[in-house]
């Protein structure tokens, strides 16, 4: 018996899938597909959260931009550039000492993504009825059980 995924709700080996509280053995599996599912809040709140996070990453870069532009107007109008010089000079080096801070925030948009905006669902169809095993919000769990009991299917298929 060959292991091919498992989780605390997911297993699919060789032999079977078992899954959402069903047994299918591998071996009266007549066909894999998936489908999208309802949306739910967890999703609508995951990709509302990396919208306001895309927006609060973007607002400082845009903000320092209007702020250097206007410091540069307000120099060359009194005709004394060393102030402004120095004033973007600690602005550049302000930002790039919080510049390794970035990583947490962006660690968090990274992971929004890898987890999907919708909701998958597997099904198969065994002894004439079609039976939905997984459905999750969690996109990148959910193409590791896909190609799992794609896998076991094709495996099963081919002569030993």
């Amino acid at each position: 018996m060959t292991l091919y995924y498992r989780d605390d709700a997911v297993q699919v080996t060789s032999e079977s899938i078992r899954a959402g509280g069903h047994i299918v053995r591998i071996a009266d599996v007549t066909y894999v597909w998936h489908a999208r599912g309802a949306t739910t809040m967890a999703v609508r709140g995951r990709v509302l959260g990396r919208g306001v996070l895309v927006l609060l990453l973007s607002l400082p870069p845009l903000v320092a931009l209007v702020c250097v532009v206007s410091l540069v107007y307000s120099a060359q109008d009194r005709g004394d550039w060393k102030p402004a010089l120095v004033v973007l000079a600690a602005c550049a080096v302000v930002a790039l000492a919080l510049l390794p801070f970035l990583e947490l925030p962006l660690g968090w948009l990274d992971r929004s993504y890898e987890r999907g905006n919708r909701v998958n669902e597997l099904w198969v169809q065994h002894h004439g009825t079609e039976v939905m095993l997984v459905r999750t919000p969690d996109a990148l769990r959910f193409g590791q059980i896909y190609r799992a009991v794609q896998r076991a299917v094709e495996q099963q298929g081919e002569p030993r």
